[in-house]
């Protein structure tokens, strides 16, 4: 079966690289599915999950804001974070939901408000796919 090379570049550092099946992720037009050859695309992402297929298995991350790029069986995300469901801690993306709620009350103008809430969206979208990480798992 053909392969798609897939990387995903935050502004820290390449946190994945391999050839996978398929790619579904959030774009701000709505959920797409990438297979081998799909035709050139440039989209801008939304926060939310992505869900890697290889070789049967699946894997699912959350990533934040960003863009999606395809040319021939190449995928690259160009995104500001991005984490293995495996990697996150529920504790701490609580606590970080809360701190957010907690801005966005205090807010003193839209700028502190717009920040707030996309921290709480960066939050949701943590707590969501460790949700699932447990439920897989269970």
């Amino acid at each position: 079966m053909k392969k798609i090379y897939f990387e995903i570049i935050t502004p820290d550092k390449v946190v994945f690289s391999s050839e996978i099946d398929q790619i579904t992720l959030p774009t701000t037009d709505g959920v797409i599915t990438i297979l081998p050859d799909h035709a050139p695309l440039v989209a801008e992402t939304k926060p939310g999950e992505i869900i890697i297929k290889t070789d049967g298995k699946t894997n699912h991350m959350a990533v934040m804001n960003g863009f999606v790029e395809t040319s021939d069986s190449k995928v690259r995300l160009m995104t500001e974070a991005a984490e293995l469901a495996e990697n996150i801690d529920e504790r701490r993306a609580e606590e970080a939901r809360r701190r957010a709620e907690e801005a966005r009350e205090k807010a003193k103008d839209s700028i502190e408000f717009t920040e707030a809430s996309a921290a709480f969206e960066r939050a949701l979208t943590r707590i969501k796919i460790a949700k699932r990480k447990h439920s897989r798992h269970m």
